[in-house]
């Protein structure tokens, strides 16, 4: 089986990227990806050259190669834009179409766009032979927002993969509280630093918060300053994947207090190294955070909740383990194994049927 697979670019920041590298180095033998990129991030020209290269790779591969499905990977905003003129492209081919949304802010960012565009856009998307969402509640919006068809919305979490041994984490001093993503408003960055400075002191001294990630980090530097925080608190900018291993495994508790989310690769990732989360329940992410359980859920924007959250998991060295021990538990069924499974069957059940209708 051979799939043309259009998304980011494999070395581009970010969780899409991610999980395209996790599908292409655990896919099943028998089934060939060619990864054709069709965004990079740069100038303006530059992200318009990139494109009109995939569309001109994209062609020659369906014009004079076996192709049994077309799997593109979905963002939001400009995104959106860019996978419908592929669909377009894809549908004199007669290939099955299978569009894979990731975009946490999509629903924000569609409803800007004109009514006279959103209508054009669903009607792209509902011409997709699959459509794969991260969680029940984004097929849910899907399905209502844009009318696709249910029998043709999969739902397949986000996959991660599982460290053969976790850390015993105990006796640690200082306390260590890790953020990954990208430093900013959305991702809920600065109430995380305004929520360790409101810790009591002797709390404050006793941990230190470790922030992985690009984006607005001067900013978030200064904030810390501000608060008279520097010495509890580190900027690290992005990092790779085994850097982020690194970290996560001396870690004590992971935080993500984001605003929009689909089902961030950062909380499994968190998970699978057996650390308590605090988060928000956005997105898909209370369909696998299950607050007092492996977890503790907090609402967005609410810094004195976040504090109180984190007061908890620092004091508490039983509860963060109990915590990480279930987080692990719950998370193993995300493994990229059984996920690259769940894949290959989409694309075979599309395939098959796409045959079984006479259409080669």
């Amino acid at each position: 089986m051979k799939i043309l697979m259009l998304g980011a670019s494999l070395q581009q920041n970010g969780g899409i990227a991610t999980v395209e590298n996790l599908i292409i180095q655990h896919i099943p033998n028998d089934v060939k990806i060619l990864h054709i990129t069709t965004h990079a991030e740069g100038s303006i020209i530059h992200r318009i050259i990139i494109f009109i290269q995939a569309i001109t790779k994209f062609l020659g591969q369906i014009l004079t190669q076996k192709v049994d499905a077309i799997h593109i990977h979905l963002s939001d905003g400009g995104s959106l834009v860019r996978k419908a003129i592929l669909v377009i492209l894809s549908l004199p081919f007669h290939k099955p179409v299978i569009m894979h949304a990731h975009g946490a802010e999509f629903e924000m960012k569609y409803q800007k766009f004109p009514q006279c565009l959103q209508k054009g856009l669903s009607y792209i998307l509902q011409q997709c032979q699959g459509f794969i969402v991260l969680s029940e509640t984004w097929e849910k919006y899907y399905i209502d927002n844009l009318g696709l068809n249910p029998n043709r919305v999969f739902v397949l979490p986000n996959p991660t993969e599982l460290p053969a041994q976790i850390p015993q984490r105990k006796n640690s001093h200082p306390v260590s509280l890790v953020f990954c993503g990208r430093v900013g408003e959305r991702k809920g960055a600065f109430d995380l630093i305004t929520a360790f400075a409101n810790l009591p002191e002797d709390q404050k001294k006793s941990a230190q918060l470790t922030l992985a990630g690009d984006g607005e980090i001067e900013k978030a530097q200064q904030l810390a300053a501000e608060l008279k925080i520097t010495e509890q608190v580190n900027f690290l900018g992005w990092i790779n994947s085994q850097q982020r291993e690194q970290i996560l495994a001396k870690a004590d508790i992971f935080i993500l207090p984001s605003y929009n989310e689909g089902l961030p690769m950062a909380i499994l990732e968190a998970m699978a190294w057996g650390l308590p989360i605090i988060t928000t329940p956005v997105g898909g992410i209370p369909e696998l955070v299950i607050n007092q359980q492996n977890g503790l859920l907090v609402q967005p924007g609410n810094i004195q909740e976040l504090s109180t959250a984190i007061a908890l998991l620092i004091k508490d060295e039983k509860l963060r383990r109990d915590l990480g021990i279930i987080a692990r538990n719950n998370v193993e069924p995300y493994d990229i194994n059984n996920y690259c499974q769940h894949l290959v069957d989409i694309y075979s059940s599309l395939s098959e049927f796409h045959k079984s209708r006479g259409i080669k």
